[in-house]
């Protein structure tokens, strides 16, 4: 027998206990950034995702769409615009967010999860109520505040063995319109309605680091209580704000663990769910 054999079945048998672990379990997974623009990212992360649903995890996929947005905005002949980080969203710009985001998008994901073998339904915020809303502030436009999540669309397509995959557009219950909402946001809202053991935010840096210039200063593991210091020292500072605000409230809430994981790394979920290694931060209180 070869090393290599011998090494996929010590690989095998490291994964038993963790399979064992989250099997039943539900886990979301925020899919977005660079293993959503890499075909060959983008394959492994589907090809994780398949995997673990065939071994008993339950996995909700969110995703976001900006790059998509701002594609078919351009072909509009209308200019993105940003406020704050977040996209100033007018009426014209929401119609082209539900149609990219609830459309193509989603649907194709859906396809080419079902095409690698996976049992894939694709579920937006207004599906069932899923996702509902009020206004943020008007200086963004259209963009959403959650204030309400209805998960059965979601629990229902779970129980029949599908990976649900949810497009982050919610129904607003303050005016006739859908919002649009960020998707980490969205994320970490379902994996608290769910009562997910874990939130896996997908992203396109090592994780939190201690000297953004370092990617050797990886804080592989956070305490919620350790948090603000972080903040006030400027090691969470910028994008990762949001991002560790979404793990924070999300574990607070009663999820177990989050996680803001590598996706620029084949396999990555793999690597974080079944085996003894880590790949980015994890949050627990």
């Amino acid at each position: 027998m070869s090393f290599n054999e011998i090494d996929r079945a010590q690989v095998l048998a490291e994964a038993l206990p963790y399979i064992q672990k989250f099997s039943g379990k539900t886990i979301v997974v925020k899919y977005g950034g660079n293993a959503m623009v890499s075909d060959q990212l983008r394959h492994a992360v589907i090809s994780d995702i398949i995997l673990l649903n065939l071994v008993g995890i339950r996995v909700v996929v969110v995703h976001g769409g900006g790059p998509e947005i701002s594609e078919m905005l351009d072909k509009l002949g209308k200019e993105s615009h940003f406020v704050d980080g977040l996209r100033f969203t007018d009426r014209e710009t929401m119609d082209v967010v539900q149609q990219v985001l609830c459309g193509r998008v989603n649907k194709n994901l859906v396809a080419t999860l079902n095409r690698l073998g996976g049992r894939a339904l694709g579920l937006c915020g207004l599906d069932g109520g899923l996702l509902q809303a009020r206004k943020l502030d008007d200086r963004y436009g259209l963009v959403g505040e959650i204030t309400h999540v209805d998960p059965r669309p979601i629990t229902d397509a779970l129980d029949r063995g599908y990976i649900p995959v949810v497009s982050t557009v919610a129904q607003g219950l303050d005016e006739e319109v859908s919002y649009n909402v960020n998707a980490d946001t969205a994320a970490a809202k379902l994996a608290t309605a769910l009562g997910a053991e874990k939130l896996i935010l997908l992203t396109d840096v090592r994780g939190l680091l201690r000297n953004p210039e370092d990617e050797s200063s990886l804080i592989p593991e956070l305490q919620l209580s350790s948090v603000p210091a972080l903040v006030r020292e400027g090691v969470i500072s910028g994008g990762m704000i949001p991002k560790v605000d979404c793990c924070v409230e999300s574990v607070r809430s009663g999820v177990k663990s989050a996680v803001i994981l590598d996706g620029r790394v084949e396999h990555s979920l793999l690597i974080e769910l079944l085996s003894d290694a880590g790949v980015g931060t994890m949050l627990i209180n």
